[in-house]
């Protein structure tokens, strides 16, 4: 997920092929890993596909699990990727252990970007939101609104599902619903999230692992109202599903981009991820997925329709209604906090 373009040197390159080292051809190549799935699909087409075609190189696809995978890659001294996607509270993590190499921002134009998503070594990609989802068939048009509305389960009684594997969200949606303003939710009070989480959590009915999981859960009924991610909840709605939901109160999530340390096309991959992050084709990716561009130029481009605008999470309306998740604290908390988190929905 990323992009920028220029590469005139590719096409001198090429009528010098016969004398030109292995080695230096193949660093017109570079190896992408993301998360796979429909997602991946979309960004093959979004920025995949466009920075590959611009910068005349050929970008290969792979998929990752995540900062581990990047970890073992650097200190094992065997670096496959050349960019990775991750989790900007993964990212924040990995600059600790220094798995990253620095970015060029000669080359990124980072004025559209949240500061808090630009840093030496990872810069945020594009954005997803954790949003409260409900079943219309049930409730009529008078569900759950809020995430206090949730935790009321004599006012909505109901089955409930929310995240089980991801404390960052969990916990920050815990802390809204025990009266925190979105202004305030940082730096989050983990002692007081879990307690909130503690008052729900008998009430709970399944604590999915995976965005699929949530989405099914709401699909076939088994749950009334969910935590859910927006990509998942668009398409219910886009398939007909008696659902209904909004971006208020959502919790905004960026994933970031990182070259691993000891990438062996860093200077290609760094273009191609300049090339993501230009606003025409961060504009690409709300065309095939629900997932919103993290350049905020991208909705000046006029290549995003203006009817699809007020469905994107990180349009500017519905920014102002959600709370960014904050990658620089869950890269001091994240893991004392999972743990707490796990061993209490595991009670």
């Amino acid at each position: 997920m990323t992009r920028k373009s220029r590469f005139a040197s590719a096409l001198a390159v090429t009528g010098l092929i016969g004398c030109i080292a292995p080695a230096a051809l193949a660093a017109e190549t570079i190896t992408v890993a993301s998360w796979g799935g429909s997602y991946q699909e979309a960004q093959s087409k979004a920025f995949f596909k466009p920075t590959a075609d611009a910068l005349g190189i050929t970008i290969k696809e792979d998929t990752t699990n995540g900062l581990d995978d990047v970890r073992l890659q650097v200190t094992g001294n065997a670096v496959k990727w050349d960019l990775v996607e991750l989790g900007a509270d993964e990212c924040a993590r990995g600059t600790k252990e220094g798995l990253f190499e620095k970015l060029d921002y000669g080359l990124i134009d980072k004025s559209g970007i949240d500061p808090n998503l630009v840093h030496d070594d990872w810069i945020g990609i594009t954005y997803y939101s954790v949003i409260l989802i409900y079943n219309t068939d049930v409730f009529g048009k008078n569900g759950p609104k809020t995430w206090a509305d949730f935790w009321n389960v004599e006012k909505f009684p109901g089955r409930r599902a929310l995240g089980g594997a991801f404390a960052t969200e969990t916990l920050t949606v815990a802390a809204i619903a025990d009266g925190v303003p979105l202004d305030k939710v940082y730096p989050l009070d983990i002692d007081r999230a879990l307690k909130s989480v503690d008052k729900i959590r008998s009430h709970v009915d399944a604590w999915w692992t995976s965005g699929a999981q949530a989405m099914q859960l709401v699909k076939d009924g088994e749950v009334d109202m969910a935590s859910i991610w927006n990509g998942r909840a668009s398409t219910l709605k886009d398939q007909g599903g008696p659902v209904s939901y909004s971006y208020d109160q959502g919790v905004l999530t960026a994933d970031c981009m990182v070259i691993p340390k000891g990438a062996k096309n860093k200077d290609a991959a760094m273009k191609a991820l300049a090339m993501f992050l230009k606003p025409d084709i961060q504009a690409n990716l709300p065309l095939y997925i629900a997932n919103g561009p993290v350049n905020e130029k991208a909705f000046d481009t006029g290549k995003i329709p203006a009817g699809k605008i007020a469905g994107i999470n990180s349009a500017p309306e519905n920014v102002k209604k959600q709370v960014l998740l904050d990658p620089a604290f869950w890269g001091d908390h994240l893991v004392e906090a999972q743990e707490k988190f796990d061993n209490l929905i595991q009670q």
